[in-house]
C-alpha cells in the first residue's frame, strides 16, 4: 500500500519538474518560428522584386536599377538570421568522427567547449560589426549604386541579426556551463551533442509525415 502511494506521489510530481523544460521548448519554438518567418519574408519580398524587375525589362524596357542591391542586403541579413536558426536547430557542422567513442564526461567537455567557443565567436563578430557601424555613421557612407542608399540602414538590420546570434549563443553557453558545473552530464550531452544521422533521418520523416497529413487534409 505504501509503495503504491509513493508511486502515485512520484507520478504526480513529474509534471511539475517537466514544466520548465516544456516552457523552455515552447519559447525556443516561438523564437525559431519568428526568425524563420522573417527569413522567409525577406527572400519572398526579394523574389517579388526580381520578378517585377525581370518583367519590366522584358515588356517595357524599364529597370528598377536596384534588384541586385536589394539581393546583397537580403543575403547579408538572411545569413545572420540563419546563424541563429542553425544554432537552435543544432545544424552547425561539427567533425564528430570520434565523438561517440569517448566517455560521456569527455563528450560533455567537448560539447561545452564547442558551444562556448561558438558564443565567443558570435560576440567577437558583433564587436567587430559595431566598429563597422561606427565608421559608417562617422563617414556617412552610401552605397555605390544608382540608389545611393545610406549604408547605415541595411547595416543596422544586419548588425541586429549578429547581435541576436551573439545573445542566443551566449545564452546556450551559459546553460551548458551551468549543466557542466552541476554535473548534469546526460542533459548536457543530450542538448549539445552533434546531431547524428539517425536524428536527421527522424526529423526528415516527421516533417514528411506532417506535410503528407496537411496535404491529405486539403479538400
Amino acid at each position: 500500500m505504501n509503495t503504491a502511494v509513493q508511486g502515485n506521489d512520484m507520478l504526480a510530481a513529474q509534471p511539475a519538474r517537466a514544466a520548465p523544460t516544456q516552457g523552455g521548448a515552447a519559447m525556443k519554438e516561438r523564437i525559431e518560428n519568428l526568425l524563420a518567418t522573417v527569413f522567409g519574408m525577406i527572400f519572398l519580398g526579394l523574389a517579388v522584386v526580381v520578378t517585377v524587375e525581370t518583367a519590366s525589362r522584358k515588356l517595357f524596357n524599364i529597370s528598377l536599377q536596384g534588384a541586385d542591391e536589394l539581393g546583397g542586403y537580403a543575403l547579408a541579413v538572411g545569413s545572420t538570421i540563419a546563424f541563429s536558426l542553425a544554432l537552435m536547430g543544432r545544424n552547425h557542422i561539427r567533425v564528430d568522427v570520434f565523438h561517440e567513442k569517448f566517455p560521456a564526461r569527455v563528450q560533455a567537455w567537448m560539447n561545452w567547449f564547442s558551444i562556448v567557443s561558438l558564443a565567443a565567436l558570435g560576440v567577437f563578430i558583433a564587436w567587430v560589426a559595431f566598429k563597422v557601424i561606427g565608421d559608417t555613421m562617422q563617414y556617412r557612407s552610401t552605397a555605390q549604386t544608382p540608389w545611393a542608399t545610406p549604408l547605415i540602414w541595411p547595416q543596422s538590420v544586419w548588425y541586429a541579426g549578429l547581435v541576436i546570434f551573439a545573445l542566443v549563443a551566449s545564452g546556450y553557453a551559459l546553460r551548458a556551463s551551468k549543466l557542466l558545473l552541476t554535473g548534469e552530464i546526460e542533459t548536457l550531452n543530450h542538448d549539445f551533442h552533434p546531431k547524428s544521422a539517425k536524428e536527421e533521418l527522424k526529423e526528415e520523416l516527421e516533417d514528411l509525415a506532417v506535410r503528407q497529413s496537411s496535404e491529405g487534409a486539403k479538400p
